[in-house]
């Protein structure tokens, strides 16, 4: 029997899963770490509870981190809080306190991702971690709670859409405009249930850093997670934060996509996304001028410290 081609998905879930899974298939899977926070955490634990849970199958493998509403506003949020300290300090898992940075950064830095690993967490942009090489994914209360408890997790392996972006980005022209540029030609469920395996000779020459913008707009074309492979970037990101990775996966040359898209960014101008969707996508000359109430400058898609010093030197002129 000849053996068919992979995606970098479907390796990552066959090695996860230990058989040879593809498109279609149903693996239950070993996962590798798992992430909570605040917005989701009384429901995992409350869940973590009602299914019995005595203690976490892995500690080393968690991280609780307090970060959207931190410090707390209300006092229905101060008692999640505690609840999650309680919770962290009885099973001995990774705690990361109000202050400490945005939940996906930190599972980052925390030595958790590497390329290769499987990541769920309670929040839809897990798929942040793509950039490193990781199948990466969020999931709801009720399943995270499983996870805690047995460190598995069933997943119907997805299809994989091949988008290669080409071309030198202008000056002033940056990864989240490429972002916002696919999800205006992808749509806002275009990509349903489905990984987008980001490639080319754009993509190759990012830093990390907007490496995971890119994986992480992925859920707003619905996509089950973003990917992009492993490289010599990648291992010296991860380096430079104190961790040696794996070699990871990439795709085999007849690993087979469920659609191809191509992009050419080199006269990309700055894209913006309008009202009331996030692929209602326009670029900014079109908008110039129009009157805003307020700007918010951070989040998980753009809050590094690369990016505010770009909004930094925009702000400067």
């Amino acid at each position: 029997m000849v053996e068919m081609g992979k995606t970098i998905s479907e390796k990552i879930l066959s090695r996860a899963s230990g058989r040879d899974v593809y498109a279609g298939d149903i693996a239950v899977a070993k996962i590798d770490a798992v992430m909570i926070h605040d917005g989701m955490a009384k429901l995992v634990i409350d869940a973590f509870n009602e299914m019995n849970g005595r203690r976490v199958w892995d500690p080393s493998r968690v991280l609780i981190v307090i970060d959207h509403v931190a410090p707390s506003a209300y006092e229905s949020f101060s008692k999640v809080h505690k609840l999650m300290r309680e919770f962290a300090f009885k099973h001995n898992v990774k705690f990361r306190e109000v202050g400490s940075g945005i939940c996906h950064q930190l599972m980052i830095e925390s030595g958790l991702v590497s390329p290769g690993s499987l990541i769920v967490a309670s929040d839809s942009h897990t798929c942040t971690y793509g950039a490193l090489g990781a199948f990466s994914t969020g999931i709801g209360s009720t399943e995270t709670a499983s996870v805690l408890i047995s460190g598995k997790l069933w997943f119907k392996v997805p299809e994989t859409i091949r988008v290669i972006v080409d071309g030198k980005l202008p000056q002033m022209v940056y990864p989240k405009d490429v972002i916002l540029n696919i999800v205006g030609r992808i749509g806002a469920d275009g990509a349903t249930y489905k990984t987008i395996e980001f490639t080319g000779s754009t993509v190759k020459s990012m830093d990390v850093e907007g490496r995971l913008t890119l994986t992480n707009m992925a859920v707003e074309m619905g996509a089950k997670t973003g990917i992009i492979e492993p490289d010599e970037k990648t291992h010296a990101f991860l380096g430079s934060i104190g961790h040696k990775a794996e070699a990871g996966f990439r795709s085999d040359e007849d690993a087979k996509y469920s659609e191809t898209l191509k992009f050419d960014v080199s006269d990309l101008e700055p894209q913006i996304a309008c009202p009331h969707r996030v692929d209602n996508v326009k670029p900014v000359s079109e908008v110039e001028g129009k009157e805003v109430d307020q700007v918010f400058i951070g989040s998980c898609t753009n809050g590094r410290i690369y990016d505010l010093r770009v909004a930094a030197e925009i702000l400067k002129g």
